[in-house]
């Protein structure tokens, strides 16, 4: 709630510090808990005997509820404020990630795995409207960054320490040890991160709903960086997918615990992310955006070969390059909504991660009928529809 008080919080300051710990912890916990399954998708179709299709279903639905229930969490948090939304949010988390590593069977896995959706959904499209409230303009762009860095190394963490840990022990144990540090961050954002002081509270009845969406799906901007989300997200989960299958299998026919290292490539998003969301504020956010997309076409032509470390290179750049863009384009959401950046924001997040749960079960049709050319050509579809939407959005007027 606002506390009297409409400064924003300022570079340097000790509460802006706070602020971007308790983003980049939030953000973190929320990827490592959502993408934690993802190298262990070989296992689940194993152990449960599903179809790689199949067992990405133990993401995709968490992308899906994530999706639908997002559109929820933004009028919530319009309603009664942002910060005791997002440490819900991470609570209820964490202690459905320790109940997933309890599930008896493979359909009471994915029921936990679609209520882990709901759960998260109160934290990403909150958090891109507090930054858009919160911060300092001048600061925004580095923040969301830095908040896009840490859900790129919560993703890293997640899967690299699921991979090394059910290789030692089971997918379990690695499941309830991410369930656990989803509790350790909920404490640290609740205690850390300064509360909102420039937040009004807006009513979040269903015609304020409706309308507010009206108003969003209006603006042709908004429409494309909704494009943006959905081409760009579906495509990145894609790959991340079944590079997993593709590893396990020849030539490579690498151990889970050798998967799951080089899923270390994440770093580079972490390096992307603020990086290009400083660019974009020096060369304009249609430019930087546009080479972004073409950056991961780049890195997906790297990984067709069959050989390791072009590969483990291609990861990297098509990674470092999907980071930045998302960075760009979750940032351009605040500024280019005027009203409603909760549910704008949401709106994004919801193609974004309807995007995840399309394209990423779809892509294991192209697996089992193609293998890896079958993928990539999939993919590279969806990117070459986003260099479109981007060289697009760079033409656009700015909203009046």
């Amino acid at each position: 709630m606002n506390d009297g008080t409409n400064e924003y919080l300022q570079a340097g300051t000790p509460a802006f510090r706070r602020a971007r710990i308790g983003l980049f912890a939030a953000g973190f916990s929320t990827f490592a808990t959502l993408y934690c399954v993802q190298p262990l998708m070989p296992e689940f179709a194993r152990d449960f005997a599903v179809s790689p299709a199949q067992s990405s279903l133990a993401l995709s639905l968490s992308t899906g509820f994530l999706a639908v229930a997002m559109l929820v969490a933004g009028a919530v948090s319009d309603g009664i404020g942002r910060k005791p939304v997002m440490v819900a949010s991470l609570l209820a988390s964490g202690l459905l990630g320790i109940t997933a590593g309890l599930a008896p069977d493979w359909h009471w896995l994915l029921l936990v795995r679609a209520l882990e959706g709901v759960a998260l959904s109160g934290l990403p499209a909150v958090a891109m409207a507090y930054v858009a409230e919160e911060v300092d303009p001048r600061a925004a762009g580095v923040t969301m960054g830095l908040y896009i860095g840490g859900t790129a190394l919560g993703g890293m963490s997640g899967r690299v320490l699921t991979a090394l840990v059910a290789d030692v022990s089971s997918w379990r144990a690695a499941v309830v040890t991410v369930g656990v540090l989803g509790l350790v961050a909920a404490g640290w954002v609740a205690a850390g991160l300064p509360a909102s002081r420039r937040f009004m509270r807006r009513a979040a009845g269903r015609r304020e709903l409706v309308e507010s969406w009206r108003r969003h799906l209006g603006d042709p901007g908004l429409l494309a960086l909704f494009a943006m989300g959905f081409l760009t997200m579906g495509a990145f989960v894609t790959v991340y997918n079944y590079a997993g299958f593709r590893l396990a299998a020849a030539p490579f026919d690498l151990r889970p615990a050798v998967v799951g290292t080089i899923f270390l490539v994440y770093l580079a998003g972490v390096v992307g992310s603020p990086w290009f969301g400083g660019l974009a504020g020096r060369l304009g956010q249609g430019r930087v955006l546009t080479a972004a997309v073409g950056l991961t076409l780049a890195g997906l032509a790297l990984m067709l070969p069959p050989w390791l470390p072009t590969m483990t290179v291609g990861l990297a750049l098509f990674t470092f390059a999907f980071f930045g863009a998302h960075s760009i384009a979750s940032g351009w959401i605040g500024q280019r909504a005027k009203v409603a950046r909760g549910q704008a924001s949401a709106m994004y997040l919801f193609c974004y991660y309807m995007g995840s749960t399309v394209a990423g079960t779809g892509g294991g049709l192209f697996w089992s009928g193609f293998g890896w050319p079958g993928v990539a050509g999939f993919v590279a579809v969806l990117l070459g529809a986003a260099v479109v939407v981007a060289w697009r959005l760079g033409r656009m007027a700015p909203p009046r």
